[in-house]
């Protein structure tokens, strides 16, 4: 059984997504982020970086960053068909854009959300946040641009193949200050959107990630 130590709108958001996609025997963790529990010495004896998500495998093993997540359950279910085939272009296009969110479009969110982490007066934390709303807004603005190719063969990132990447992207979509504005702004986003909350992997979590 994999264990997901978990708390709502957060990272866990996709892994939780993929394990209902693979249909896997999973337990959530739930942590109280207002009681700060993710600080407390049990969490961080399994993450000592204090940062949900994190994921114990069924031997025993932790994984963490919610990427590495997404990838591995995939990689453990391949009957599945959440990735494309090792090696091949599709993959290297899950690759590029799965680790281009995590390292522009998850870290601004972070210091557009938590800006006061990133500098500790006033002035500077606005300015932190500002740079950060403008660096978002333009990293989505870069992926929809590359999305166009694709959009004639399906609503995906991939075209017409669902993927690790297509409920990661839809995690961080709903992050954004105004999700409805961009998605106006970028009708391929938009499409893939609306196809990726269409499926029932991700109706249930999307409930649990409202509700608790």
């Amino acid at each position: 059984m994999y264990r997901l130590f978990w708390a709502p709108n957060t990272g866990a958001f996709a892994p939780q997504i993929i394990l209902e996609e693979v249909a896997a025997d999973y337990e959530l963790e739930v942590l109280d982020y207002d009681a700060h529990e993710e600080t407390e010495s049990d969490f961080l004896a399994v993450n000592p970086r204090g940062q949900i998500p994190a994921l114990v495998l069924p031997d025993g093993t932790v994984i963490t960053e919610s990427a590495a997540m997404v990838l591995h359950i995939a990689d453990a279910h391949p009957e599945k068909n959440l990735l494309p085939p090792l090696g091949s272009i599709r993959r290297a296009r899950i690759y590029r854009w799965l680790f281009y969110a995590v390292a522009n479009l998850y870290e601004s969110y972070l210091r557009f959300n938590y800006s006061d982490r990133f500098a500790d007066e006033a002035s500077a934390t606005a300015l932190v946040k500002r740079t950060a709303q403008i660096d978002i807004n333009q990293y989505w603005d870069l992926l929809e641009k590359d999305m166009q190719d694709n959009q004639s063969k399906g609503p995906y990132l991939l075209g017409d193949q669902y993927s690790v990447i297509d409920p990661y992207l839809l995690m961080l979509i709903g992050w954004h200050e105004s999700p409805e504005t961009l998605l106006e702004r970028c009708p391929n986003l938009a499409r893939l959107f609306n196809a990726v909350c269409k499926r029932s992997a991700v109706r249930k979590v999307w409930v649990e990630n409202t509700q608790k």
